[in-house]
C-alpha cells in the first residue's frame, strides 16, 4: 500500500507543475508616489482603480475582472495600475501637491485624491476607474462595476 501511495503523490506534484504560470498572474500595482520616475522611463497612461473595503461591487471586481488574464496582461504591459482605497487615510504626494484623509463622520471620511479621481457631475461612487495619460491628466473615467469585456475594449481603446 505505501509504494501506490507514493505514486500518487508524486503524480500529484508533478501535475501540479504542469499548470499555466499564466493563470497565476496578478496585476502589477504602483504607488502615486512612483509615477515621476516611471513616466521618465517610460510613457504609459495611467490606470487608477477607486474602491473601498465595504464596497460589494468594488470586491466583486476586484475578483472577477481585475483577474482576468485578458484585462492583467493589458495592464500590466501596457499601463501604470493603481490600487486606490478611498478611504485610506495615509498622506499621497501626487503631482506636487499632499493629499490627505477627510473625515466627514465618525469612522467615515474620503481620501482627497479619491475624491479627486472619482468625481464624475460632482459625485463620487465606488468603484470608480479613472484613466490618466502621462501628464497625469485624466482621460477618462468609469464610476460603476466594469466586466472584464467591456473593460477590455476601453483598454485597447486608451493604449
Amino acid at each position: 500500500m505505501k509504494p501506490s501511495k507514493t505514486i500518487y503523490t508524486l503524480l500529484l506534484i508533478g501535475i501540479s507543475f504542469l499548470i499555466p504560470i499564466a493563470s497565476f498572474s496578478q496585476i502589477i500595482s504602483y504607488k502615486f508616489e512612483q509615477l515621476d520616475s516611471l513616466q521618465k522611463t517610460e510613457k504609459r497612461n495611467v490606470a487608477v482603480f477607486i474602491h473601498t473595503n465595504w464596497c460589494k461591487y468594488c470586491q466583486t471586481m476586484q475578483n472577477t475582472t481585475l483577474k482576468n488574464d485578458s484585462i492583467i496582461e493589458q495592464l500590466n504591459k501596457k499601463f501604470y495600475f493603481i490600487n486606490l482605497n478611498a478611504e485610506q487615510k495615509k498622506d499621497i504626494v501626487f503631482n506636487g501637491r499632499n493629499f490627505k484623509y477627510k473625515p466627514t463622520g465618525i469612522n467615515t471620511g474620503i481620501h482627497e485624491l479619491a475624491e479627486q479621481l472619482a468625481s464624475i457631475d460632482n459625485k463620487v461612487a465606488y468603484p470608480t476607474i479613472c484613466f490618466l495619460n502621462a501628464n497625469n491628466e485624466i482621460i477618462f473615467q468609469y464610476d460603476q462595476f466594469i466586466n472584464s469585456t467591456d473593460l477590455d475594449i476601453i483598454l485597447k481603446r486608451l493604449k
